[in-house]
This record gives structure tokens, C-alpha cells and sequence, in this order.
């Protein structure tokens, strides 16, 4: 495939999807993917748990080889991404997801060991749980930017530039 790759990003947060306020984090995400190169829809919000699934499914369907995910990661009762998440991955990576809780907690957050956020592969796609909240956004891309692609090229066993990110 010549081109930008195609990627998806999902926002799981039960009060966007329902009009109550607008969600901040998912074009921060289109964004940060779009400057790494890839060809992102817009963001695609739906209520948290069998509608995230159902979104990762659409979005892997459709050739997405990677799709970031937010919210839904944290212990409330509603917060239940990554076990939707967890219906759709072959497999995980969970070095990636400890490695944006370490983060987050290096950037003095300690909250960040509360996450539950994974990371993993479904078909041809690399799949991330990032927290809902913007700091938890940006510490994920943070980790994320110097591997993504690297990951990316890995799942589908394509060598790559390693000079490139």
C-alpha cells in the first residue's frame, strides 16, 4: 500500500456520546496521528463498553492499521474499555500500556497506576487504550511517538527505515 496508512480513533465516553459536552481528546489524537502520518477519519464517539467493540471491529474491518482509543480506562462502574477492547485483540502488548502508566507517573501523576488502559493486535491493527483525560492523552502520545510506527510496520512484518518514526 503506497500512501499514508489508515487509522481510526474511538472516544468511549458515555456523556460525549450523549450530547452532554463535546469531547476534547479525540481530535488531539486525529491530530497527533494525522502528524505522524497517517490518514485518520474523525473520531468516532460512542458510549463506553459493547459500543467500543463494536467501533474497534468497524475501524479494523475497514483496513485501519492502527486505532488509539480514549477514556474508559479507569475503575468507575461504566468504565469498561478495556474488556470491549479485550473481545476484539489476537493478542495483547502489554509492554506498550505499562510503559504510558510509567509515564504518567514519572510526569507526577500518580493517578496513571489506576488505568486498566491495553494495548494490543487485532487482525492487522494495532490497537491503544489511552486514559480519557487530556494529560492521560498526552503522556500515551508521548510514549507512543518515537514506537508507533515501528509497531505499526511490526504487526503486518513489514521492515522499515529505522531512522523514521
Amino acid at each position: 500500500m503506497t500512501g499514508p496508512l489508515p487509522a481510526g480513533v474511538v472516544v468511549a465516553s458515555n456523556r460525549a456520546a450523549r450530547g452532554v459536552y463535546e469531547d476534547e481528546t479525540g481530535p488531539v489524537i486525529a491530530d497527533f496521528l494525522r502528524a505522524q502520518g497517517y490518514a485518520v477519519t474523525e473520531p468516532v464517539v460512542v458510549e463506553d463498553g459493547e459500543p467500543v467493540a463494536r467501533a474497534l471491529r468497524e475501524a479494523v474491518a475497514a483496513g485501519a492499521r492502527v486505532v488509539l482509543t480514549t477514556g474508559g480506562t479507569g475503575l468507575t462502574p461504566t468504565d469498561r474499555t478495556p474488556e470491549a477492547t479485550r473481545t476484539v485483540l489476537d493478542f495483547e502488548v502489554p509492554g506498550i500500556a505499562e510503559a504510558i502508566r510509567a509515564y504518567g507517573v514519572a510526569q507526577g501523576q500518580p493517578a496513571a497506576v489506576l488505568s486498566r488502559g491495553l494495548a494490543g493486535v487485532a487482525g492487522r491493527c494495532l490497537v491503544v487504550n489511552l486514559p480519557g483525560s487530556r494529560g492521560g492523552v498526552r503522556d500515551g502520545l508521548a510514549v507512543l511517538e518515537p514506537v508507533l510506527r515501528h509497531a505499526v510496520e511490526q504487526v503486518v512484518g513489514s521492515d522499515h527505515d529505522r531512522g523514521a518514526s
